[in-house]
């Protein structure tokens, strides 16, 4: 292998290499007897043979460096010419094995002064992973080609989809350096997998689209994929998010009160508007109330005889009611941990065999009494509630909050000596003019009657599964899916009796001051709901078998380093940093695209396990995220100032080793092209000026007057 040598190494630290060139070696090209290497290209590989096993490095800097050497011999007195050397930087990535294998990582040092061989084709092969496998191992194998590296463009660059989703990716780079075409290129190139006749049919992708662009790239027209994709594109029409979903954080985030004296009251008013003004505690028969107590009495004395037998015996009956009549309240998903430990018993008189689990028991405790206590109509005055009695997500007059339960909830706090009132009347001021806001009121449905089936259907809603759960429900989502144009196409489903496999949330007309309510509310809503899924009877042991991937636009907007409200943290910051330590475990993943990740919640950034980085020219940014990465990424990433649009440095767990990457093209592309300012400004005046010019009045109209016409409607 002597004719592959190239140089040899002079200098080795933890993951970098220096490599000194061979003096014969007159240009940067070496004749082998296949073809013509590079031996020195930037963003190429070089070879280090230790043993049977060879590591790869990647090459990062090309350097000449002169020396002079002095001769101090008495005996000769030569001082000798400046010597250049040309030297190689190179950082090592992995690991060509003995059995011809490629793994990323070194564990195997050169030496000095070690032989370094340029890199041949059979070992490309073997570093880009270029073998079709009949049979993929989905956890193990990078398989999804998303682009090609540029030094090598007949190879390509496949990632590992699970490495990417499953513990969350970040994409960063400046405006127009093209972070929405490589999301879009590799959702694309997702759906357009196949191997042999496996292909993507039940993926769940929610985009928070702030700049509304996304729409276009999942138009496939005629292509298979249209129909099979059925992205839902949910506009400002559709983008309806109920303010009784929303926990007592949301409506402290939302109204900021004072802590000293609105706070207790709010919290109060909005634990009376929702157990007092909540239809659902009239509606409860005493018989079934009563024998929610009973149970409740059996599990804390622990009669086993009487448990056991009210279980086996009534459980199914006290479940189907509270699905079928109350199903806001909860009480069903309860009663149905009880129901999954009904297979454990067996009848066989006096009573039954087996015992109910403790921990079961205890988390039915937990659960139920709070619930039953929200139901109780407390006339005493006493302040009994808890925290989730206003979290729960049940239906109350909006109005009736600020018109009528702050007042009482300020009766009940307020003492002869109390000046509460006079403290509280900013807050009522602030709700009120929500209100009678239509940018706000609208989007959270302030002005609303109850809405059938609310949560069960919005969160079908938003995870595109309408053919289940929204088709024959009639309420404002399953009007939304049924919207046409003037010729009777529908506008935002192309195929209604087809599930979405893409849900795109349109942010770009949402009022700034509700922004980080709205995505911190849908972002809670998903993860409560996956974590409660597992605990209903059917689901149970199925952790992770509905896997989401939540797609975050300009996600400094909404889940920022530094709040935007003094003496608040931001609510969708909380959810999202939760989401990035918790949601994996349970199926929710996210991917972070940024334009300024030094603006960037670092809790969140520091739980991404993979990046893809564009162009990044503020030193701020490039420092933060060099920061991030691996330090044996550093040279690499040295690259991203300079790096051309759609080019990007890829490093971490979804790609077999960092590199340089030329994202493929995104066919359709996002809405998202640069305006062309000059070839505008050059086009000749036209007679007709409605075609040259905006119609200003049109726009200013529909810009007043739309938010009225949908509050009418």
């Amino acid at each position: 292998m002597s004719d592959r040598k190239i140089g040899h190494v002079v200098s080795v630290d933890s993951f970098r290499v220096v490599i000194e060139l061979d003096g014969d070696l007159k240009s940067l090209f070496k004749s082998g007897y296949d073809n013509i290497y590079d031996i020195a290209r930037i963003n190429s590989y070089v070879i280090l043979p230790v043993g049977s096993e060879k590591i790869v490095a990647y090459i990062t800097r090309v350097k000449v460096q002169d020396e002079t050497e002095l001769n101090s011999s008495s005996s000769s007195g030569i001082i000798t010419l400046p010597e250049s050397k040309r030297l190689i930087v190179a950082t090592m990535i992995g690991t060509i094995t003995s059995d011809k294998e490629y793994v990323q990582g070194v564990y195997n040092f050169p030496i000095l002064d070690n032989p370094v061989w340029y890199v041949k084709t059979e070992d490309l092969d073997q570093i880009f992973d270029q073998e079709d496998k009949e049979t993929i191992d989905f956890d193990e194998d990078y398989f999804l080609p998303i682009g090609v590296p540029p030094a090598f463009p007949d190879y390509q660059i496949k990632i590992n989809p699970d490495q990417l989703f499953g513990k969350h990716a970040a994409i960063l780079g400046n405006t127009g350096s093209g972070k929405s075409c490589t999301i879009a290129s590799i959702l694309q190139s997702i759906f357009k997998w196949e191997n042999n006749d496996q292909k993507i049919n039940s993926a769940n992708v929610i985009i928070f689209d702030t700049n509304g662009e996304y729409e276009k790239a999942f138009d496939f027209e005629n292509s298979e994929l249209n129909e099979r994709v059925n992205a839902l594109n949910i506009s400002e029409n559709g983008l309806k998010v109920p303010y009784w979903f929303m926990n007592y954080d949301d409506f402290d985030y939302l109204f900021q009160p004072a802590e000293g004296s609105q706070a207790p009251v709010l919290k109060r008013a909005l634990v009376k508007a929702k157990d007092q003004r909540s239809d659902v505690k009239q509606g409860i028969p005493k018989a079934f109330r009563a024998e929610l107590d009973n149970l409740i009495e059996l599990i804390e004395v622990y009669n086993k005889n009487e448990l056991n037998k009210a279980v086996y015996f009534s459980i199914e009956e006290l479940h189907d009611y509270f699905e079928e009549n109350h199903p806001d309240l909860g009480i069903h998903d309860v009663l149905s941990l009880l129901v999954a430990e009904k297979s454990k018993l067996s009848y066989n008189e006096p009573w039954v065999n087996g015992i109910i689990s403790p921990s079961i028991r205890q988390e039915v405790l937990d659960r139920l009494k709070p619930i039953l206590r929200g139901l109780d109509n407390e006339t005493d005055g006493s302040s009994v509630s808890k925290e989730n009695d206003a979290d729960l997500p049940i239906y109350f007059d909006f109005k009736d909050l600020f018109e009528e339960c702050i007042d009482e909830a300020i009766e009940e706090l307020e003492t002869s000596s109390s000046r509460i009132r006079e403290y509280v009347t900013t807050l009522i001021l602030r709700i009120r003019s929500y209100y009678y806001d239509d940018r706000i009121s609208i989007p959270f449905l302030l002005k609303s009657d109850k809405i059938e089936k609310a949560l069960p259907t919005f969160l079908a809603f938003l995870t595109g599964i309408f053919t289940k759960a929204i088709k024959d429900t009639n309420n404002i989502y399953s009007e939304y899916l049924k919207e046409e144009d003037k010729e009777g196409v529908p506008k935002n489903v192309v195929k209604k009796d087809s599930d979405s496999q893409v849900a795109i949330i349109d942010l770009s007309l949402l009022p700034y001051e509700v922004l980080e309510n709205v995505t911190g509310l849908i972002g809670r809503l998903i993860l409560e709901f996956l974590q409660r899924l597992i605990k209903v009877p059917d689901y149970q042991n199925k952790r992770g078998d509905f896997p989401i991937v939540l797609v975050l636009e300009e996600a400094q907007n909404y889940i920022p380093e530094q709040d935007r409200k003094e003496d608040r943290v931001s609510i969708s910051k909380r959810v999202f940093e939760r989401i990035a330590r918790e949601g994996r475990k349970y199926g929710l993943s996210l991917v972070i695209a940024s334009q300024r990740p030094s603006e960037l919640s670092r809790t969140i950034l520091s739980q991404c396990n993979s990046y893809i980085i564009h162009r990044l020219q503020n030193p701020g940014d490039q420092s933060y995220v060099k920061k991030l990465v691996s330090s044996a990424n550093e040279d690499i990433l040295n690259q991203l100032p300079v790096l051309p649009q759609q080019h990007a440095v890829i490093t971490g767990d979804a790609v077999r080793s960092p590199v340089q990457i030329k994202i493929n093209d995104v066919n359709p592309q996002p809405d998202s092209d640069d305006p062309e300012f000059f070839a505008k400004w050059i086009q000749e005046p036209e007679q007709d000026l409605d075609k040259k010019f905006p119609d200003f009045e049109k726009v200013v109209n529909e810009w007043i007057n739309k938010s009225n016409n949908q509050n009418e409607e």
